[in-house]
């Protein structure tokens, strides 16, 4: 695991592509457009990398004070292997690091490897009146864009303590 170099960011569109198929026996199909790696570079998002070249990512910002992980992305043919957790625990370990309170995260409630995954690496809902502006922002966005006629999404928090 590592920070991203300049040389990494033009390859890891390409790693978030390969995974939409795997939504599509879901009913979730995304529309065209640029992806959400493709976004935060543009806003400077912290990007960790695992491999080299990489074969999956992590985007971190900061909203409302806190860690913020807006997209994690495997190589769609290496899921299951253990990847995406690693960068999990990368970006955990580092916005404790950073003096992070916790690290919160917009998702799909009921894929399995969303809402369910990251509760099982410690992160639950984070009930809406414990939002900031920036998640209210994120969450309005999201409705903007039509992400959420494609299933029931959630904010979720995890704690980093001391």
């Amino acid at each position: 695991m590592r920070l991203a170099e300049p040389g990494d960011l033009a390859g890891l569109p390409e790693i978030e592509n390969s995974a939409d198929p795997l939504f599509a026996p879901l009913g979730i199909v995304f529309p065209p457009g640029p992806t959400v790696v493709e976004q935060v570079a543009a806003r400077d998002a912290e990007i960790v990398v695992a491999g080299d070249p990489p074969v999956g990512f992590a985007a971190v910002e900061r909203v409302d004070g806190a860690a913020h992980l807006e997209q994690i992305s495997v190589r769609a043919d290496l899921v299951g292997r253990g990847i995406g957790a690693s960068l999990l625990r990368t970006v955990l370990d580092r916005a404790a690091a950073a003096g992070s309170p916790g690290v919160s995260l917009l998702t799909f409630r009921d894929v399995p490897w969303n809402g369910p995954w990251y509760a099982r690496h410690g992160f639950s809902e984070l009930p809406e009146e414990r939002w900031g502006p920036g998640l209210r922002s994120y969450w309005d966005a999201e409705i903007e864009a039509g992400l959420h006629e494609l299933g029931p999404r959630l904010v979720m928090w995890a704690p980093l303590g001391p």
